[in-house]
């Protein structure tokens, strides 16, 4: 009880700065019935235990104020934001990585959930949606992960439509509205769209159009086809909006390209992602930029060149929360470009 307590006090500090709510709060109506992922979900009451699966719905639970809720998390790719360091440490991870669904089901959970559906999904790598209905665990899948997406293609699936942080605006009105906090949500919801206001208006005042952009997630091997950004994920997002064209075409989330190819649309900018995670030897920044540097190929592009190579948190380059942080990084790398030409 003593670190329950603890828990409740870390995150309602967190939530009173984050802007004073409305003096009356509309209680969600139970049950509550909604849509999710080509399933419909109802909940007779708001989930007292819940598993995270997925560091950007772990976040965004804490940044709900629900930390008291959660009893177990997996899936990171990186620290936990700095506000969250020490209630984060009181909850039980279940793997840096992809848990068993024993572990899962272990913790007595009342909702998962989930961040990708190839975790849970038809072919889940903890489990399937089936299996946790049998044990009546309903599984919620954050809305950038399904909407408008083809995730039976294998790898990170294809997008039939472009992502935009509506998505993630979805998946925060339906965890506020679940758990009855939505004046919490509307308040992250409305910071934002403030910042990524801001961050446009950034670029539109050094007239930061017609730059070209790359993203590099990783590689399988340091020096094979990496996996860049598509023009349908997170990162054409963060492109789109503040006006720089992503030199790869394809619908792909991260489709793997050649560097010959890549060398040949010469990129103005690249964005290299960093990460806490090791599945692959690329996942480590610091040797993407000494590949980069070093390659008799890549070494030649005009943004490795001149350095305008952009360490970007890999969860930015995600369809999760952190995307506006990424909108954040370009938008000052944009700055930096144009006050060198």
């Amino acid at each position: 009880m003593i670190e329950l307590n603890k828990r409740v006090l870390a995150v309602g500090v967190f939530a009173a700065g984050l802007a004073s709510f409305a003096q009356y709060a509309s209680a969600t109506e139970y049950p509550l019935t909604l849509e999710n992922c080509g399933r419909t979900l109802t909940f007779d009451q708001a989930p007292n235990r819940v598993v995270s699966l997925g560091q950007s719905s772990t976040e965004l639970l804490y940044l709900l104020g629900l930390a008291d809720r959660v009893v177990g998390t997996a899936v990171w790719l990186g620290p936990v934001q700095e506000q969250f360091r020490d209630v984060n440490a009181t909850i039980p991870r279940l793997a840096d990585n992809d848990p068993s669904f024993e572990s899962v089901v272990g913790q007595k959970p009342d909702l998962v959930a989930t961040q990708f559906q190839w975790h849970i999904g038809p072919n889940g790598k903890v489990g399937t949606i089936d299996q946790f209905a049998e044990l009546s665990i309903p599984v919620y899948t954050a809305p950038a992960d399904c909407m408008g997406k083809d995730n039976t293609t294998g790898g990170d699936g294809t997008r039939i439509d472009a992502f935009s942080m509506d998505q993630i605006y979805q998946g925060i009105d339906d965890l506020s509205k679940i758990f009855d906090v939505e004046e919490r949500g509307a308040e992250l919801i409305a910071d934002f769209k403030a910042r990524e206001k801001a961050a446009r208006e950034k670029v539109a005042a050094v007239n930061g159009k017609g730059i070209s952009a790359l993203f590099w997630f990783s590689s399988a091997e340091i020096d094979v086809d990496p996996f860049v950004a598509g023009q349908k994920g997170a990162p054409a997002y963060v492109m789109s909006i503040l006006g720089v064209d992503n030199v790869i075409d394809s619908d792909d989330e991260w489709p793997t390209v050649g560097w010959e190819t890549i060398a040949r649309t010469n990129p103005d900018i690249i964005a290299i992602g960093k990460m806490d995670r090791r599945r692959f030897p690329a996942d480590d920044w610091e040797l993407k930029m000494q590949f980069l540097k070093s390659d008799p190929v890549t070494s030649q592009m005009s943004a490795v060149k001149s350095g305008n190579i952009v360490v970007m948190d890999a969860q930015s380059m995600n369809p999760t929360m952190r995307t506006i942080e990424g909108i954040e990084t370009l938008a000052k790398a944009i700055e930096a470009f144009e006050a060198t030409q």
